[in-house]
């Protein structure tokens, strides 16, 4: 066997970190504790807090579509949709699959592991509120450590680009799935009506009056429904409106601290948006992402929709 000298086994080496570098990617890293724990209690970080985090060796989950995603690459971050943990036809497209283990594997393949926060960027002023449904998701599956960023990747990236820790692949979390951000129709529908439940819909003015632009089977809302269109709580600048002004907004729809909240739109997605900013001022909100996809195709006198 011919001798290998010491500088060719360091560049071998080094030709491998390189790699590992570029692809944003190392496997078979141990999982250690991160240096910080962040505050669960919130579910919104702005740009700053994320930084730091990701300096720390927090995982980056770009949530956007793919067209904004090639429109502004953001490198190192771990792409993912929403559709990577949601059953793939309607009327079932926004529910989360129901197999653990599925879910488990699908997150562990991203590096998601239970001792290491997760930030998650879309796009404010573009996207569908994608963050928060990917946020919602993780806290759904049992991962509290999952936070949006404030104003989105263009809050991000305002400092300059980042400089993104390998990703250890495979991850080591596992799900562990929690009913206190989620609601099913079967329980909901109990709700309509209640004093002390507000029900909001989150879906643009015109789906709530009536129309059916993304593959409803009915059109309407859900009786006693308070509409609150997911883009009102966004300002000009593509963050979220300050609290107390955020907060007076809720208020005029009868969302208060002892307020049980659930919301929904046609899929999860922006009504998951909406529950991670609401959790995060402290309100007890839950999403339907089963939503109007779901809701709309089922017997419309056990599940009734209105237009007025």
């Amino acid at each position: 066997m011919p001798k290998t000298s010491f500088l060719t086994l360091n560049r071998r080496a080094f030709a491998i970190a390189t790699i590992a570098l570029v692809g944003g990617v190392v496997t078979g890293l141990p999982s250690s504790a991160f240096a910080e724990t962040p505050d669960t209690s919130r579910w919104v970080i702005d740009a700053a807090k994320a930084r730091e985090l990701l300096a720390g060796g927090a995982i980056l989950l770009d949530t956007r579509g793919q067209d904004l995603k090639d429109e502004r690459p953001v490198q190192g971050a771990v792409p993912v949709v929403w559709q990577d943990f949601t059953n793939a036809d309607l009327p079932n497209k926004g529910q989360l699959l129901e197999d653990d283990a599925v879910l488990t594997e699908k997150l562990r393949a991203l590096g998601i592991s239970t001792a290491i926060p997760v930030v998650a960027i879309a796009d404010s002023a573009k996207g569908w509120g994608e963050d928060g449904r990917i946020v919602w998701t993780l806290r759904t599956l049992g991962h509290e450590n999952s936070f949006l960023v404030d104003g989105g990747v263009e809050a991000l990236l305002a400092e300059g680009d980042l400089a993104l820790k390998p990703v250890a692949v495979p991850g080591d979390f596992t799900v562990a799935r929690t009913d206190a951000y989620e609601i099913k129709k079967e329980e909901l529908v109990t709700l309509i009506d209640k004093p002390d439940v507000v029900i909001l819909d989150t879906r643009e003015p015109r789906e709530y009056a009536g129309e059916t632009p993304y593959g409803e089977s009915r059109g309407g809302h859900i009786p006693g429904a308070r509409h609150i269109f997911y883009k009102d709580l966004v300002g000009p600048d593509g963050k979220i409106v300050e609290g107390e002004a955020l907060k007076a907004r809720l208020a005029e729809l009868g969302v208060g601290a002892d307020t049980q909240v659930v919301s929904y739109c046609t899929g999860g997605i922006r009504s998951g948006f909406v529950t991670a900013v609401l959790n995060d001022l402290g309100v007890n909100a839950r999403n339907y992402a089963g939503s109007m996809w779901e809701w709309s195709a089922q017997d419309a006198a056990a599940y009734p929709l209105v237009t007025n």
